[in-house]
C-alpha cells in the first residue's frame, strides 16, 4: 500500500470540518485515501449559526483534487442531530471508520463575569458534542461487532491546554475540554471490547479561537515555516485514524507546529498513611510536606 494513503478506502466522519484545524483534518483524510463525511454548523465564532456553507466549499475543495466527500450540517449536540451524521457516513459510503471530534466555540468570559448562557452553550457544543456523536457510533460500532463482522474503528477527541492547565478567562472552555480528556479515558476502556481505539489530541494552532486572543503568537511569518499553521495538526490525526495505530488508545498527545508530545494526566502522587483519621489542626505540615515532596503543577495559561 502506497504510505501516502494510510487510510485508503477507510470512512472518516470530521465534525467542525468547514474552517481551521477541522477543514485541514478533512483535506489530510481525503489526501490519505479516506471517505470524509465533512460536518458543519456554519456557526459564528460564538455559536451564532449564518447562512455560510464551508462544508459544501470543503467538499467541493475535496473533489476537486479527486477525492471523495460529502457534506453534513447537522448539529453535534443535537440527539437526532448525533445520529443522522452517523447514519449518513453508513448509508453514504456503507460503513464508518474513524469519528474525528473538532466541533466547538468559544465565548471567553472570566468567572466573575461568565453568564449561565454562555456556560450551557460552550459546554454543549464541546462536551455534549463529543458524547453525542460518540454515543451514536458505538452503537453502530456495536451492532456489527454482535454481528460478527470486524470493527477497526477509531475515534479521535479534541481537548486542549485550557483543559489539561488551566487557562484565564476561559473557565467553560476549559471545563469542557479538561470533561473531554476525562471522557476518553473512559471512552477507550468501554470501547476496547468493540474494536475501538479513543484517543485525544491538545493542539496550538492559529483559528478563529485563537487568532484574535493570542494574535502575536498566531500571526503568519514573513518566510520560513509557519507553525502555526492548522495542517501541522493533521498529520498525527490521520495516523490516529489509520490502521497503523491499532494498539495506541487512552492517550492524550498535545500537537503544536513541528512538536508532538505524549501528555501525562492525573497520577497518583506522593501519600501519606498514618493508619487512623487525621485532625483538621495537624494537617497544616502534612499537606505542606505532601506539596514540597511532590511535582509542581503546570502553570495556568494567562496566569
Amino acid at each position: 500500500m502506497d504510505t501516502e494513503q494510510i487510510c485508503a478506502g477507510r470512512t472518516v466522519i470530521v465534525t467542525g470540518a468547514g474552517r481551521g484545524i477541522g477543514r485541514a483534518h478533512a483535506l489530510a483524510f481525503a489526501a490519505a485515501g479516506a471517505k470524509v463525511v465533512v460536518n458543519d454548523l456554519g456557526s459564528a465564532l460564538d455559536g451564532a449559526v449564518t447562512a455560510e456553507t464551508p462544508a459544501e466549499q470543503v467538499v467541493a475543495e475535496i473533489t476537486a483534487r479527486g477525492g471523495t466527500a460529502v457534506a453534513n450540517g447537522d448539529d453535534v449536540a443535537d440527539w437526532q442531530g448525533g445520529q443522522r451524521l452517523i447514519r449518513q457516513a453508513v448509508d453514504t459510503f456503507g460503513g464508518l471508520d474513524v469519528l474525528v471530534n473538532n466541533a466547538g466555540f468559544v465565548r471567553d468570559r472570566m468567572l466573575v463575569n461568565l453568564g449561565e448562557d454562555e456556560w450551557d452553550a460552550v459546554i454543549r457544543v464541546h462536551l455534549k458534542g463529543h458524547f453525542v456523536t460518540m454515543r451514536h457510533a458505538i452503537e453502530y460500532w456495536r451492532g456489527e461487532s454482535k454481528a460478527g463482522r470486524p470493527v477497526d474503528g477509531r475515534i479521535i477527541n479534541t481537548s486542549s491546554g485550557a483543559g489539561l492547565q488551566g487557562s484565564v478567562g476561559q473557565g467553560n472552555y476549559g471545563a469542557a475540554k479538561a470533561g473531554i480528556a476525562g471522557l476518553t479515558l473512559t471512552a477507550a476502556a468501554e470501547f476496547a471490547r468493540y474494536g475501538v481505539t479513543v484517543n485525544s489530541i491538545a493542539p496550538a494552532a492559529r483559528t478563529r479561537m485563537t487568532e484574535t486572543v493570542f494574535a502575536e503568537t498566531m500571526a503568519r511569518p514573513e518566510d520560513g515555516f509557519d507553525a502555526m499553521a492548522p495542517a501541522n495538526i493533521s498529520p498525527l490525526v490521520v495516523w490516529l485514524g489509520s490502521p497503523e495505530s491499532a494498539a495506541v488508545t487512552g492517550r492524550m498527545f498535545e500537537v503544536e507546529g513541528g512538536k508532538i508530545a505524549l501528555a501525562d494526566g492525573w497520577r497518583h502522587g506522593v501519600a501519606v498513611d498514618r493508619g487512623a483519621r487525621w485532625s483538621p489542626a495537624e494537617l497544616g505540615p502534612v499537606v505542606a510536606d505532601l506539596i514540597a515532596k511532590g511535582m509542581p503543577p503546570e502553570p495556568v495559561y494567562g496566569a
